[in-house]
Order: C-alpha cells, then structure tokens, then sequence
C-alpha cells in the first residue's frame, strides 16, 4: 500500500535473498564491513521468498523507528542508522527542495521475511537491500544500483549482493566495495533451486560473532584468502558463463565445505549444520554417484538449512528422492512454489538404501530459480 500527503509519505518495496556459491566470511574492515575475498551468489526469485519492508516519513513522527517481524527493534541500532543516515546525506544534497525538506523527517520501518530470520538463509541479506531500496525509492533519489550496493553493505555485508537480480559477485578490493552483476537471472533459464528447511530456529553464534572469531583464530581461513578463493572465483565466474553445471556444481560443494571446515578450526568452534545437514550432503553424493554424473549440488551458509542446485530435467527426480528420505508430509505439502510432478522412486531409493529415520527432518521445501532484485511494489509507485 502506498499514502500520501504533504506531511507523509510511504513506499513499500519487497527485496530477493542472495544464496553465496563462493562464500563470503570475515572482514578486514568490521565497521565499513569490507570483506576478506570477493564473493559469488544468486539472486533467487521474490515468488516465495522475500522480505517486504513498508517505510514512513512524516513530520508528527517524534523518532525513527523499526519493527522486525512484528517486534519493535532499536530504531538506534548501529546498522539500521548507518543506512539511514546515509541515505539522508544524498536526500539532503538533492536538487528537489521537497526532498531535501523530507531529509529531516523521522522514519518509520515495518519489515517482514516470510521465510525463517536468522536461520543461515540470508535474511539480514535481503533485509537491509529492501530497507536501502525502499528508502531510495521513498526519498525519490536518482541513485544508481552500484551506489545503493555500498550504503547496504553497512547494514549487512551480503545485502549489497542482493541489489541486484541473476548472478552477482561482491569486490572485496573495489571502490567503493560494491556488489556488480555477472550475468542476468534469464541468462541460466534452466537452474533450479531447492530450500530445505531444516530447523526454523534462530543460530546459537551469530554471523557476526562467527566471523570475528575465525578471523581471529582459524589458520585455514588464512590459507583459504592467500591459497584458494581468487582461483575459485574465477573459475565460478567461467562455470556460470559457460552454464557448465558440473563445474558450477563441483565448486559450489567445494566452497561449501571449505566454509564449514573452517567453522570448525575456528576457536571455540562453530557448529552451523547438524545432523539432517550432514545427511543431505550424504544423499547428495550418492545420488551423483547413481546416476553416475553430477547432477545435484549443495551449499550450506551459517545454519543446517541446505540449498540445493540441479538442472530443470533433474527436478522431479531428484524432488521425489528427496521427499522419500526426508518428507514426512504429502508431496505437495513438502515443497512449495512450483511443485515438482512427482514421479515413481522406487528403485532410486532401493538403490540408495532408504533411511527411515530421516522421515520428517525437513519441514518443507520451497523450489526456486533465478530472479531479479528488489521491486517496489506500492500500486502507485
């Protein structure tokens, strides 16, 4: 919904998670949030997962203000008015007097993920893209994609992925330290995606708090910056421009194990997946191994929850294998979105070896593909 008077405005804008194929974890700068390495991820679609955040300025407002899945959060919090003041610099300095009037007024956020919040699936990463592009589209500004990359980056280092839509990589050494496309979400029409919500529960250590602690502690995070991710990038970059899905794969699951490794040299150590976790990547490997390709890829960011890669002509296939082990619900139930057709696993299973004690461990299943960056979604905007 979108009101407006002369003394109030509103917008509201709905904006994507990024899920990172070469992860992104430590910072050499903790307060501007520059991290150690670049970064790869892809921008899922906004159909089934996204935040929708509804921002407010008016002069009765008193303060600025923000409510985070229906709870009220401290409108002083550090992130939240690094963002906002940043925001209120360029507003200041438009060339429109009305919007250099509404720089002044207070703010009022209302922001809601209708997916698990602090459950390792990116949501601080497409909350605070959709409270810098909500607010740029509020004030009226004329800023480019690049330069919103930079103010969401303060609040979440990963937001600044979220910008934009398909297949992004963030410049560690770039200035500013921005976020810039790859390729567009129609380039790879094929890839699919499946979130397997493992555990809704919010993580013990906090991403924050983890990195801190590997960065101070972990020798192989050290080899990973000097030794392994520049090469990786570049041959992730080439995997999705030449859409080879079994190198894309190979590195995504590489990438992914390499994070946890290093959670676990970390001191104390940081355990982010669990035992369903584990098991995926089981199911996983011998899926492949049955069908004697890589057809299935997993990554695992800070939480058990798995995001899980494979071709369009895979997903029935691969969809019905995973309901049989891990679903304790009708198909239909199991995943949502665009369900996939459920097909006879039978021999698939045998072939596997089924494991009943895993029936139930994931919730549900939301299928996904590649999508755009933030909208606005208010009727008049």
């Amino acid at each position: 919904m979108s009101t407006d008077s002369p003394r109030s405005k509103s917008c509201t804008c709905i904006a994507p998670i990024n899920i990172a194929v070469i992860k992104y974890w430590g910072k050499s700068d903790e307060d501007q949030i520059i991290p150690l390495n670049d970064s790869i991820s892809l921008t899922l679609d906004t159909d089934y997962m996204y935040t929708k955040t509804t921002a407010t300025i008016s002069t009765e407002l008193t303060k600025d203000s923000i409510v985070l899945n229906n709870e009220e959060a401290s409108g002083d919090g550090v992130r939240f008015q690094n963002c906002l003041s940043e925001i209120r610099k360029l507003a200041a300095s438009s060339k429109h007097a009305s919007t250099v009037e509404k720089s002044k007024w207070k703010v009022a956020i209302v922001s809601q993920n209708n997916f698990p919040t602090k459950a390792g699936l990116a949501s601080s990463a497409s909350g605070y893209a959709c409270l810098v592009f909500t607010l740029a589209q509020l004030f009226e500004l004329e800023s480019h994609k690049s330069e919103l990359s930079a103010l969401a980056r303060r609040g979440s280092g990963s937001a600044c992925r979220s910008l934009f839509g398909g297949f992004v990589q963030w410049f560690h050494d770039s200035q500013p330290c921005v976020a810039r496309p790859i390729a567009e979400a129609e380039h790879w029409p094929q890839l699919r995606c499946l979130v397997a919500v493992v555990s809704n529960s919010s993580k013990a250590v906090g991403s924050t708090e983890g990195m801190s602690r590997s960065v101070k502690t972990s020798k192989l995070l050290e080899h990973r910056i000097k030794h392994v991710v520049r090469d990786r990038v570049e041959e992730m970059k080439m995997a999705i421009l030449q859409k080879d899905f079994v190198k894309f794969a190979e590195l995504t699951m590489q990438d992914s194990n390499q994070f946890h490794a290093i959670c676990l040299d970390t001191y104390p150590p940081l355990f982010y997946m669990n035992s369903t976790s584990q098991a995926i990547i089981q199911l996983v490997h011998r899926y492949n191994e049955m069908r004697q390709n890589i057809k299935v890829a997993y990554t695992f960011d800070a939480g058990p929850n798995a995001v899980l890669f494979m071709e369009e002509a895979e997903l029935n296939r691969f969809a019905s294998v995973f309901h049989s082990f891990f679903g304790s619900i009708p198909h239909e139930s199991f995943f949502r979105g665009k369900v996939p057709n459920p097909v006879d696993s039978t021999k698939d299973v045998e072939t596997l070896g089924p494991d009943k004690a895993l029936k139930g461990q994931v919730q549900y299943t939301i299928v996904c593909h590649v999508g755009q960056g933030p909208k606005n979604i208010d009727p008049t905007g």
